[in-house]
């Protein structure tokens, strides 16, 4: 199965596909985590930025942590 992802999604298509909220997105962005890139006033995410801020994600694995 081909991925459908556009090379360049909008804020918004970036949001939705990873849900994230707005804030975390640009949290992650100032942290250095995710690219955003400028064309003109609108921001897009490119696919490969995406992944590669998915990819980067600490996981976590057993049960969670209490107290």
């Amino acid at each position: 199965m081909m991925d459908q992802t556009p090379e360049m999604m909008t804020f918004s298509d970036f949001l939705n596909r990873y849900s994230v909220s707005r804030t975390t997105a640009y949290r992650e962005a100032n942290a250095g985590r995710l690219r955003l890139t400028k064309l003109g006033t609108a921001t897009r995410v490119t696919r490969a930025d995406a992944e590669a801020w998915r990819t980067a994600l600490p996981v976590r694995t057993g049960s969670a942590a209490h107290g």
